[in-house]
């Protein structure tokens, strides 16, 4: 097998995108499962696996639409339970994207926290009550992270099934 066939470069360019969309689930701006779900179609369009491919794909897109479907709505529902609105994991997410910038890495976390925080204590008025809920919602993130690598995984899973069985 060398690079000059157009299956292994297919291939490798397949595994690339799904390690990238692995990689998107805690690096903001790389979209996760669209990545994967797209290193799969390009494999079934362009690869020379047999006819299994189509249902690989089939199987790519379920996981992928089921994933995206269960990384909203689980945690968000948690959230409502909890009374944490939407505008606070807004504010979150917007000050965890600037603290990424400004502390690579690990700005990311602590402008996400501090955000919800400072939210929660603007509309709780007390600290007291404000953690708590910076808790639940940060639970809620960390859930909804989990769900989306684990799609992803799921569907590496299928594709490295599909090239070996394929």
């Amino acid at each position: 097998m060398s690079l000059t066939e157009t299956g292994t470069v297919v291939s490798v360019i397949t595994a690339l995108a799904i390690l990238a969309g692995l990689a998107g689930v805690v690096v903001p701006g790389l979209p996760a499962l669209p990545l994967c779900w797209g290193g799969v179609l390009v494999w079934a369009l362009f690869g020379d696996a047999g006819a299994g491919r189509w249902l690989v794909l089939a199987a790519a897109t379920a996981v992928a639409l089921g994933g995206t479907v269960v990384k909203y709505a689980w945690p968000g529902r948690n959230l409502k339970r909890a009374g944490v609105p939407t505008t606070t994991l807004l504010v979150g997410a917007l000050l965890g994207l600037v603290g990424f910038f400004v502390i690579p890495v690990v700005g990311l976390v602590i402008g996400f926290v501090g955000g919800i925080f400072l939210m929660e204590r603007l509309r709780l008025g007390d600290s007291g009550l404000a953690w708590p809920a910076t808790k639940r919602a940060v639970a809620a993130a960390g859930l909804s992270m989990l769900i989306e690598f684990l799609s992803g995984v799921m569907i590496g899973v299928l594709w490295l099934a599909g090239l070996v069985l394929t």
